[in-house]
Order: structure tokens, then C-alpha cells, then sequence
């Protein structure tokens, strides 16, 4: 359903028309309330409580939706503040958006951050968590973190000084972004002109120095945040991903109330909350696949112990498989892999599956270890092991596949020296994941664990094959087939323990030999 034009006006119309008024003011004396595009509110200031002025700019975003931009000013005590939130329904679905700022013309990217969204730059290990909304650039949002990091460093410096060191090496990071400097070390007559006027701060994107490039990260449940694309949704810098939220998700939205039986009052008034884990005792017998083992074990990144989560499930006309996660509360360390729970199939398999619409992308796909990967519209070939085991959709893997090669081989020298050859390549794979026109999808494994869902089934699948083929003497070697033996293993054992004993016994005889001679 789209926006009423006349109700909210594009921003560049809006400017038009905000230009036009002023030219018109100039002969005009009196200027009629309802030509105004933005809107103005009597509001009580929350710092002095008393009036102040909150102007209103109901507008559309190009490409988004339609905002409310808010802005408000207390002529009295000069606080003055402004904030963006969202005049459209809750999406469906959560977004993410990921940019790619490699350099500075990149900062100029429009930005819209609903209350409800986190944003992250994972080079600075930083994350904002959700606040108010803010319609501005990636340049401002830099800017922003400066003046709200910095505001306090004073103080860290003698309270804390580990957290002012940490702070202080991000504000670092991102003042060589924008290009400004320290508070300390700027004259304040650098900032006036000769008339004695304060100058503007010059643009990042006018500074010529290089700058270190870094990834910025929209997270946004109730999918009301944006972030501009160059050109069209095919900018190999921008890339959107949808999500299903989660139950948490949609109580923090306010979509669903919390179960009653999570938070239940006693009679004298006191409130009992049912411990997060602690399982429901019931009559009813457990399914062995709704079963979830946990085994301790240790993390990969930081070394601490952390428990691996594993639950067996059964996918209709195929097989049992292994879920595992695990999840580090020390470091935040997450990592999920699917494995196949059954016997090794005596033959390879070959999926191919001929996409035509967005209605392919969300089929049910299994990639194990073992798979490989192919679409030769676009040149696309992963090997064997290339992500790990996967449990997704079409859609799903072509997103991972994305942010894999974006984040790896963006900030790669190869990628630098050869960057207009790789941008078109993630352009002809954003065309993949959009269905722009028909691909070949291919999955290739030696071990046949891998699956492809079927919406036909039991009924064959027009726009699907599955050939079976013996694998070659190769693919058993590596892995590890040739010498493995599942039956008649016995004997060899008995033999082997008996050869490994006869040299204890020719030792201990030749002892014997010794004492008696002695």
C-alpha cells in the first residue's frame, strides 16, 4: 500500500518546495500556515518545563517508506534535539542491512535508524544498542559516536582508565574517518572566518587523505531502518537480508505479551519467575528428536569453557541429521553445523535445480561438508568444505555466500588491484539472488548427505534432477574410504595385538636369560 503523496511529500520535493516559499517570502510579508511544509508544535521543554517548539516533516524516503522527522528547540534554556520515527506498519520480517564504506564517498550514503535498531562497526568492536531514531549519513552517525563517546572521556580518564584507553583508541579511529582532530590540540581561530563567523566543518568526503575502510551494520527487528544504495540494489557495497524475528524480538516490538505462565504472583504479592532451561514435567513420553544433548567442551576463539548444544532431526524423504550449536558466553563466540546422522552411502549424489522465481529461493536446503557448490551462470564454484554444513534456504545460503566473499575479499590486496572485475561479479551475484533471470544451482556431493527440498514430493520435481554416481578411486582417498574396513576387522585386531606383544615377550625373556647367566 503506498504512502498519499499529498501527505507525505518526497524529501526533494519537499526541498523544492521549501525553496519556492522563501523566494516568495521575499515579496510577501505574510506567509499562510498551510503552504508551510513543516508543521509547528508547542511542547514543554523536559530540562526546564517550560515551552518550547517541536516541528514536524512528514516526507517519504526514495526506495524506503514514509518517516516523521522531528525536531525540537527551547528557545529558554537552548536544549534542543531531533529524532526520525517510522509513520508505516511493521514489517513482517527483521533487515539487516551491511555497507561496505571503502572510501569517502561512501560516508555521503543516507541513513535512517529506527529506536529499535543496533548498529555495529565490527573493525571497532563497537555496537550501539537501540536509542532514538535518527534520519542523517554514515558520516553523521561517525560523528555522533565521537561527540557521545567523547563527551565523558574526562572523567574515564581518572575514574577508569582501562575504559578510557579502550574509548579513546576507537575515537581515534573514527576522528581519522571524518578527518577532525582532538579538542586539545585545535586553535579555536581555525573555525572563523575573517567576517568572525564559525565556519562549518569541512566534509570527509572532501578530505583527500586515504582512510581505513570498516563495515557498517544495520540490525533492526521492526525492519523501519534503511541505508542508501548507489546507483541501484545491485551496489556490490550494499546488501540486504531479511530474517524471521524471534519470540524475544517480538515482545521487546510489543507484537505478542509474554506467556503467563513465565511470571505468576503468589498470594502474598511476591512475583516468581520460571528459571530459563527448566523443563516442564508432563505425562507424555519424549520424542527422541526432540531430545537436545549438551556437552562441554572448549572455545575456539577465546579458550573458555562453553557448552555445544546437538538435536537430531528427521527431514521427510531423506534422513535423520545433527544440529550442533555452540555459543560462548565469555566472547560471544557463535558457530552452527549440520552433520549427517546416518550410514555412508555407496554412491555420490548430483542435485541440479534449475531456478526460475523467488518462489525457488525458499526451498529447504542441506549442504554438507562434503558438498560442493557450483552456478555456472555467474562462474560460481565452491569447493567441498566451503562454509561448513548448512541447514537453510536457497535464499539463505546466497546470502552467506555474499557476506563471505564481501567482508573477506573487499578488504583483500587482490581484491584492490582487481576491484572493478570482483564488484561485477557480486553484481552478477546480487542478480542471482534476486531471480533476475533463470540460474542453475548444482550440488555436487561425494558422500550424498546433501538435500535439496522437493515441493513436489513424493512426485518428481520438473525443475529438479538427482543422479547417483560411483565415486572414483580419488574422491575415496580423501575421504578416507580406501582403508577403511567395517567387516572382518577382528583377525586383523587379534594379529595386531599379537605383534605388538612379541616384542615384550622376546624382552622379557632375554631378562630372564640375563639373572639366570648372572
Amino acid at each position: 500500500m503506498s504512502a498519499n503523496p499529498e501527505l507525505f511529500p518526497t524529501i526533494g520535493s519537499v526541498v523544492d518546495k521549501t525553496e519556492n516559499l522563501r523566494v516568495e517570502a521575499q515579496t510577501v510579508e505574510v506567509t499562510l500556515d498551510e503552504e508551510r511544509p513543516v508543521q509547528e508544535i508547542e511542547s514543554l521543554c523536559m530540562r526546564c518545563y517550560k515551552q518550547g517548539v517541536t516541528r514536524l516533516l512528514l516526507t517519504s524516503i526514495p526506495y524506503f517508506r514514509e518517516v516523521i522527522v522531528m525536531s525540537f528547540r527551547c528557545e529558554h534554556c537552548g536544549f534542543q534535539n531531533n529524532e526520525v520515527q517510522s509513520a508505516g506498519t511493521i514489517r513482517p520480517e527483521g533487515v539487516v542491512y551491511t555497507v561496505r564504506v571503502l572510501g569517502r564517498e561512501d560516508l555521503d550514503r543516507q541513513l535512517v535508524k529506527s529506536n529499535t535498531c543496533t548498529v555495529e562497526i565490527p573493525e571497532f568492536e563497537l555496537t550501539i544498542p537501540p536509542g532514538r531514531g535518527q534520519l542523517t549519513t554514515i558520516e553523521g552517525l561517525i560523528r555522533d559516536i565521537i561527540s557521545d563517546l567523547g563527551a565523558d572521556q574526562p572523567l574515564r580518564r581518572v575514574e577508569n582508565p582501562a575504559a578510557y584507553e579502550k574509548i579513546e583508541g576507537i575515537l581515534k579511529r573514527c576522528r581519522d574517518i571524518v578527518g577532525d582532530h582532538d579538542d586539545e590540540n585545535v586553535d579555536e581561530n581555525e573555525n572563523e572566518n575573517e567576517t568572525g563567523e564559525v565556519k562549518a566543518p569541512k566534509r570527509a568526503a572532501e578530505i583527500d587523505t586515504p582512510m581505513q575502510p570498516f563495515t557498517l551494520r544495520l540490525d533492526d527487528p521492526a525492519g523501519n531502518s534503511f541505508v542508501e544504495f548507489v546507483g541501484s540494489m545491485a551496489d556490490p557495497k550494499w546488501n540486504l537480508r531479511t530474517y524471521h524475528r524471534t519470540r524475544e524480538q517480538n515482545i521487546f516490538l510489543g507484537l505478542i505479551a509474554p506467556d503467563d505462565s513465565e511470571q505468576e504472583a503468589n498470594a502474598d504479592g511476591q512475583t516468581t519467575e520460571k528459571k530459563e532451561g527448566e523443563a516442564e514435567t508432563t505425562d507424555e513420553p519424549l520424542n527422541e528428536n526432540e531430545e537436545v544433548f549438551t556437552f562441554p567442551g572448549t572455545c575456539s576463539s577465546c579458550g573458555h569453557r562453553c557448552n555445544t548444544n546437538i538435536k537430531k532431526i528427521n527431514i521427510p524423504y531423506f534422513k535423520d541429521v545433527l544440529i550442533m550449536a555452540t555459543n560462548c558466553d565469555k566472547c560471544g563466540y557463535r558457530d552452527n553445523e549440520v552433520k549427517s546422522g546416518g550410514a555412508i552411502s555407496p554412491q555420490g549424489k548430483r542435485i541440479t535445480l534449475k531456478v526460475e522465481d523467488k518462489d525457488d529461493l525458499s526451498r529447504d536446503i542441506l549442504k554438507s561438508e562434503s558438498c560442493g557448490m557450483s552456478i555456472p551462470e555467474i562462474e560460481l564454484v565452491l569447493q567441498a568444505g566451503t562454509l561448513g554444513g548448512r541447514f537453510t534456504t536457497v535464499e539463505g545460503i546466497l546470502d552467506q555466500i555474499y557476506e563471505e566473499l564481501s567482508e573477506k575479499l573487499f578488504a583483500s590486496g587482490d581484491a584492490r588491484r582487481d576491484k572493478d572485475a570482483f564488484e561485477e561479479f557480486l553484481k552478477k551475484l546480487k542478480a542471482v539472488k534476486n531471480v533476475e533471470h533463470p540460474f542453475t544451482l548444482i550440488l555436487d556431493d561425494p558422500l550424498a548427505n546433501s538435500y535439496l527440498q522437493n515441493p513436489y514430493a513424493p512426485d518428481p520435481d520438473p525443475n529438479m534432477t538427482i543422479e547417483m554416481y560411483d565415486r572414483t578411486w580419488e574422491q575415496n582417498e580423501e575421504l578416507g574410504l580406501n582403508d577403511m574396513k567395517v567387516e572382518g576387522y577382528e583377525a586383523d585386531a587379534q594379529q595386531d595385538a599379537s605383534k605388538s606383544d612379541a616384542p615384550q615377550a622376546d624382552a622379557a625373556q632375554a631378562k630372564e636369560g640375563e639373572a639366570k647367566a648372572s
